[in-house]
Parts: C-alpha cells; structure tokens; sequence
C-alpha cells in the first residue's frame, strides 16, 4: 500500500491531520520544530497540507511504541 500512497500521494488538511492524531495545532507544530512529527507541504500562500502516508506512518509509529512498552 505504501507504493501505491507514493506514486499518487494524498494530501490532508490540517483539520482532518488534528481529528485523526488527537493533536492541536499547536502540538503538531511543537513536534514538527523538534522533528518528532511528520513536516506540511506549502500548497498556497496561507494553505498547507500532510501526506497521509506520513501520517498514517506516525500513526503506526506510536502504536507500536505503546505496544512495546506495555
């Protein structure tokens, strides 16, 4: 499916990147400054967006972390 998400990329908006993380806006920026968090692609003069499969990647990613400490 990763192939398949990087030959035809889907962007997300910040408000449905919030709604699917938990995070605020805020946060999400904090993590992306520390690079804990995957960075937006400038789509326009005020206007940014995520690649899914770098979201759902993070997703994955904390997932995993939580199952392996428990």
């Amino acid at each position: 499916m990763a192939a398949i998400a990087e030959v035809h990329p889907r962007i997300i908006k910040r408000r449905e990147v919030e709604v699917r993380t938990g995070l605020p806006r805020s946060t999400m920026y904090d993590r992306i400054k520390r690079g804990d968090f995957p960075a937006p692609i400038p789509l326009g003069a005020r206007s940014v967006g995520w690649l899914e499969h770098e979201i759902d990647a993070w997703l994955a990613d904390r997932v995993a972390q939580a199952r392996n400490r428990a």
